[in-house]
């Protein structure tokens, strides 16, 4: 295990907020933060729909009088009858309440256009991080020798990276091709399978679609050379779907991997072997502190499904509420539904939004000396390049930081802005890069870009 160059900037960060409490006087009166994909903290609202019915779960006294809509308190209803002892303080089965489990199920079919999806396949779990833990757990051999490795993106989730050193398992990294929007080119993968000849046993192939930190969506061309290419190796496919709902490009669509590999049809689709992993934290519900997420398993062994089974078992069962979080976001109300006309009204509200913060970032971002940003097409972050002058660089060995932590402390310290340092992500050497959320409200995103502008110029000023 490593410390994240997150845990820097938020010490300061936590230091910064201290002060300011104090009285300290500074060019700014609040830190803001957009270094988590955490919708609700940064500003955007949380969907009526969505709390009305866990308010009803959590004191059902509400069910019976007429303070909520008639589908809310129906919704309400349905699910804590599905609910040991009628109360979400129960526990469920291992894999979830058997009727979200089935209704999960469903919205998979539907999202891929009628391939089937089988609910002795899923498993809920608290997150999808969660989910991803155990199946590298699964993959991972810690005692082999060689030691198991999974391809992994460069950029990628930092949490994934943990996890998988966790499990006693080597990172092979592939690198995405920043200049072509961050294009996930089979060349690199096989590249990657090269170098890691003699070093480990790579069993497993991770991708991230939509991409993050990488704002990419893969073309369904590209998912077919993956799946070709996973097939032809003999590795496990892991596809991190998680920003599905989360796409903004003007020619930018999202298909499953589940779905493609599916129509590509025999034998591929009965042969290679996809966890795909999605959950209630992202997208327009972003209800992160809920913890629910679910893995779909396709075409593993039944005796490897026996494994899973007992492995999931031991943390019991995924938190109900995310359970029940999960029923919302894959069956949302429908037109008709007397909770619908609202619905629409937040949700297209909170997609105009991020499109919206989506253009300006790009513009203002690109229009700053010594910036470069590509195209976002979907997810929850912008990932820009920064070019920083040699005396910036070299400030930064001097005080021990890598040189985008050096500069994302600058930011914090000077304009009261947080971001995460490329450095935490991976990046192509001597490249250096910023990571901040687009999922906010336009004011903080208005507010994030007029800071990161004044101080950028500052900055290139005392550093030229």
């Amino acid at each position: 295990m490593k410390q994240l160059e997150h845990s820097v900037l938020a010490r300061r960060t936590n230091q910064i907020k201290k002060e300011l409490r104090q009285g300290v006087k500074k060019p700014y009166k609040e830190v803001i933060d957009v270094s988590w994909g955490d919708p609700h903290r940064a500003g955007v609202k949380p969907l009526t729909f969505v709390r009305q019915v866990l308010a009803a779960c959590l004191y059902p006294q509400l069910i019976d009088s007429d303070k909520l809509p008639v589908d809310v308190r129906q919704r309400a209803q349905m699910l804590l009858g599905r609910c040991a002892g009628g109360s979400v303080g129960s526990y469920t089965a291992t894999a979830g309440i058997p009727k979200i489990v089935q209704r999960v199920s469903e919205f998979i079919t539907r999202r891929d256009g009628g391939v089937p999806s089988n609910p002795k396949n899923i498993y809920i779990s608290p997150g999808s991080q969660w989910a991803l833990t155990n199946i590298f757990n699964i993959l991972a051999n810690a005692d082999a020798s060689p030691r198991t490795g999974v391809l992994a993106p460069v950029p990628c989730h930092s949490t994934t990276i943990l996890s998988i050193m966790q499990q006693g398992a080597m990172v092979v990294p592939y690198h995405l091709n920043e200049e072509q929007g961050w294009a996930l080119q089979v060349e690199e993968l096989q590249q990657a399978l090269e170098s890691a000849k003699g070093v480990c046993n790579p069993v497993a192939l991770y991708v991230i679609n939509p991409g993050n930190p990488a704002g990419l969506i893969q073309s369904r061309k590209s998912m077919q050379e993956v799946i070709q290419f996973v097939s032809e190796k003999k590795l496990f496919l892991l596809a991190d779907e998680v920003y599905q709902d989360c796409v903004h490009g003007e020619n930018s669509k999202f298909v499953s991997y589940k779905r493609v590999l599916k129509e590509m049809g025999p034998p591929l689709s009965e042969t290679v072997e996809l966890a795909s992993f999605h959950s209630a934290s992202k997208g327009f519900m972003g209800e992160c502190g809920l913890r629910g997420g679910y893995v779909e398993l396709v075409n593993l062994d039944p005796a490897v499904m026996k494994y899973i089974y007992t492995l999931f078992s031991t943390d019991a069962c995924a938190p109900i509420l995310g359970q029940i979080a999960l029923d919302l976001m894959t069956h949302p109300p429908q037109q008709g539904d007397p909770s619908y006309p609202l619905y629409y009204q937040e949700t297209e509200h909170i997609r105009a939004t991020l499109i919206q913060n989506v253009k300006k970032a790009f513009e203002a971002v690109n229009s700053l000396p010594g910036f470069s940003c590509q195209p976002v097409q979907g997810g929850a972050f912008a990932f820009p390049r920064v070019h920083l002058p040699p005396k910036a660089i070299q400030k930064a060995k001097e005080e021990g930081l890598k040189p985008d932590t050096f500069y994302c402390i600058k930011l914090l310290e000077e304009v009261g802005v947080m971001t995460s340092p490329g450095a935490e992500y991976g990046q192509k050497e001597g490249t250096y890069h910023i990571r901040f959320c687009i999922m906010t409200t336009q004011e903080l995103m208005e507010e994030f870009l007029n800071r990161l502008t004044n101080f950028q110029i500052k900055f290139m000023r005392d550093f030229s």
